[in-house]
């Protein structure tokens, strides 16, 4: 039967099917090629007010300017950030939902042993948006030290007295705590919370006593005076606060904690719709208004490939596993 209506079929039938096919093809293409169609969802898995709010809500404003498309942020904080995660996992990968996760999210296997999702396995890596470092902030009416040498001889004085907020346990500010009090040999009182956003409210509300914050949520309440930064991490002062110390001159040469912040999809987004949306995301990197925003938050947007960004986050998980088991770190 095939044989026969190959043999009666003219050749202009045959060119019109061989073109239909091909134009079906297309077709497809360009609908997946055409993203956004509508409104992309990003879960935030923290509280609205938190370090990752200062980049999120900028970056949907540049998206939504460049793709004509709303990029909507949706908070949904709980369990240092492991409960947005496994909701963001668990969603379709169709490139409308995506998951703005940060450092937390490489220190969260090493903290909580029954995960319902892998970082590693259940996402792809799209871009590295951010890298801040870790400052140390206090409520200057309840630790109104001068500098940093005021403030860890108190410290030393009065062990358990003082506290820290963090965005919960296991995440970056819990465990840049617990590192601080592991190479200072101090006690602080470790309050995690459901995010930095409530932990920053009452740290500037005195609730509080003091944070190890990422730079970028903390830095408008420095400089409005509503908290005071004693130290950033690291080697070399930052150029968005300039007076304040880093934590090698404070006799700390070794404490080097970070904030990043990166974007994935859920696993199965078509291949051609990550390249996409790494593209927007470095175009909006590279505009002036972000590199304006990014400059205050003392941030930098990364310049990382999807792989490299992969790379990244698996070196990182390895790193926090090894400073876990070395500070004793667990879950409060």
């Amino acid at each position: 039967m095939t044989y026969n209506f190959h043999a009666q079929a003219s050749r202009r039938d045959i060119l019109r099917v061989v073109a239909a096919g091909a134009a079906t093809i297309s077709l497809g293409s360009h609908a997946q090629a055409a993203w956004p169609t509508k409104p992309v969802t990003v879960v935030v898995p923290f509280p609205a007010g938190g370090g990752t709010d200062a980049f999120a809500r900028p970056l949907s404003a540049q998206f939504s300017k460049m793709t004509g498309k709303t990029l909507i942020i949706d908070n949904r904080g709980g369990a240092g950030g492991t409960l947005g995660a496994s909701i963001a996992a668990k969603a379709a990968p169709d490139g409308y939902t995506l998951f703005m996760g940060a450092v937390h999210h490489s220190i969260a296997p090493a903290m909580y042993p029954r995960l319902d999702y892998d970082i590693q396995k259940d996402f792809v890596p799209l871009a590295l948006l951010a890298n801040v470092p870790q400052v140390l902030v206090v409520n200057p009416k309840n630790m109104p030290f001068a500098d940093f040498k005021g403030f860890i001889e108190a410290v030393r004085k009065a062990p358990g007295k003082y506290n820290y907020g963090s965005a919960g346990a296991g995440t970056s500010h819990h465990l840049a705590g617990e590192l601080f009090k592991q190479q200072t040999k101090t006690f602080i009182t470790h309050i995690p919370y459901t995010g930095a956003g409530p932990s920053l409210r009452d740290l500037v509300g005195g609730q509080v006593d003091m944070m190890f914050d990422g730079l970028g949520s903390s830095a408008a309440h420095i400089k409005a005076g509503r908290i005071k930064a004693l130290m950033v991490s690291g080697t070399k002062r930052n150029p968005a606060f300039p007076d304040v110390p880093c934590a090698a001159e404070v006799g700390l040469p070794d404490y080097t904690v970070t904030t990043w912040y990166g974007m994935w999809a859920p696993k199965g987004t078509p291949t051609d719709v990550q390249v996409r949306i790494a593209e927007e995301l470095r175009k909006a990197g590279a505009s002036d208004e972000l590199k304006a925003i990014w400059a205050s938050n003392g941030a930098d947007f990364g310049t990382l490939t999807p792989q490299q960004f992969g790379a990244f986050v698996s070196s990182e998980v390895k790193r926090w596993s090894a400073v876990v088991k070395a500070s004793g770190a667990k879950l409060d």
